[in-house]
């Protein structure tokens, strides 16, 4: 009897707030740090070669083949809002694939920040405010975290396991597994309760990266082709985990590139040529027993050929920004004016990091998507003004809570006293 398998197809929405060009002389001038025109027609443009096509594509197949196709979304707090105030169109479509019996949303931070690498209780908070967000829009649950960037360490699967997840998603790494496939569902080490689904990076940057290449010795790539890769699998691997940026239907790779005609004929081609079915991430959880545990001591992420951090951290323009950012939290945490609280969300995003990188060659390339720099010293002189004008605006908002306490202390002195009468 031949074992059923499955793929686990997986997409990420995500789209920052750019900063708007913030000189020296503006420092002290306060507020308007984010170029809202550019975000908007960076949505629009977006929405109109991704957002709108893709999903309607997805909301045909899963009418077409019900309770077959299957996939599942993670989408930043950011993109979300950028939807909400700019483009309600796409909102709604993506809602409206959500209603399908066959697709899942999981939990991810809402600031799609680097908060899990150095603060425990600003990483719990944010994804407890992405839940909040998700069932919000969506009516739904999520009970599998993305954490930003798939950045996973036996140190995150700890956090994410306390917060009551059941999984995580994470990058299949040729240096952690080894000799291992990521093609089963496995445990953290560290965490037994907290199931992970692998990436399987090779056969998902054949269609995220190198679909349109025209060197790719194989391409084109058809849908049929795809699913022969697939039946190559050894038959005792049960679980193909494809994870990519939405943004590759449309816009990284062109609608001229056959792209949506490829994604369009995929469940055909799986159904009709092969043992594959698609499955969510928790029904991979539930249906599927876990082949071992796995350990990451030290971070992972699917950026890069390296599959480290260094595409968010590590030069010293990086690693300044970063630290002078969460060296601010403390003082986050004690104030309570809200556009201060909506600034410290945006400016956590990881691209503001990313647009810091001097990473140069293959690499390099992928650095200059939607990058409004011109280099990454200038990415990280914009960051670093704004990020003084913030600081001097939360130093004086809370040193305006004293004298608001004692006011409101004086106020309710003021208050006649009233004898109690039963």
């Amino acid at each position: 009897m031949t074992t059923k398998r499955y793929i686990c197809l997986y997409f990420q929405v995500h789209q920052p707030y750019r900063l708007g060009r913030f000189r020296y002389f503006d420092i002290g001038r306060g507020g308007g740090y984010f170029d809202d025109e550019k975000n908007r027609s960076i949505l629009e443009k977006v929405s109109q070669k991704c957002y709108l096509p893709a999903t309607r594509l997805l909301q045909e197949l899963s009418v077409a083949y019900p309770d077959r196709f299957k996939c599942a979304f993670s989408f930043s707090g950011m993109v979300l809002e950028q939807m909400m105030h700019f483009h309600a169109e796409s909102l709604s479509e993506f809602q409206k694939l959500a209603t399908m019996p066959g697709v899942e949303i999981l939990a991810e931070t809402y600031s799609h920040s680097l908060s899990a690498l150095v603060s425990r209780s600003e990483f719990e908070q944010q994804v407890k405010r992405h839940d909040g967000l998700v069932e919000m829009l969506f009516s739904r649950k999520p009970r599998v975290l993305r954490n930003t960037e798939l950045i996973y360490s036996d140190e995150i699967a700890a956090y994410t396991a306390a917060m009551g997840y059941s999984g995580m998603l994470a990058e299949g790494a040729d240096r952690i597994l080894g000799w291992k496939s990521p093609n089963y569902l496995y445990v953290a080490k560290n965490a037994p309760t907290l199931g992970l689904l692998l990436k399987n990076y090779r056969l998902s940057d054949d269609i995220a990266f190198r679909f349109s290449q025209p060197d790719w010795n194989e391409g084109p790539l058809t849908a049929e082709k795809f699913v022969h890769w697939l039946n190559a699998i050894p038959e005792d691997e049960p679980l193909v985990n494809l994870f990519m940026d939405y943004e590759t239907f449309g816009e990284h790779q062109w609608a001229e590139s056959g792209i949506f005609d490829f994604l369009r004929a995929l469940p055909d081609a799986v159904f009709r040529y092969s043992d594959f079915e698609f499955i969510t991430p928790s029904e991979a959880l539930s249906k599927l027993k876990p082949a071992d545990k796995i350990s990451m001591p030290e971070p992972v992420s699917w950026a890069d050929e390296a599959r480290d951090l260094s595409a968010w951290l590590g030069n010293p323009l990086q690693d300044d920004a970063f630290e002078s950012l969460y060296r601010l939290r403390s003082m986050v945490s004690d104030c309570r004016d809200e556009q201060i609280q909506k600034d410290w969300q945006k400016l956590q995003t990881s691209d503001h990091f990313y647009y810091m990188c001097t990473k140069f060659f293959a690499d390099g390339d992928v650095h200059k998507y939607f990058n409004p720099y011109d280099s990454p010293y200038e990415a990280f002189v914009n960051y670093m003004n704004v990020l003084a004008d913030f600081e001097l605006r939360l130093k004086s908002s809370l040193a305006a809570i004293p004298k608001q306490r004692k006011q409101l202390t004086t106020q309710k002195q003021a208050v006649p006293h009233r004898a109690h009468t039963d």
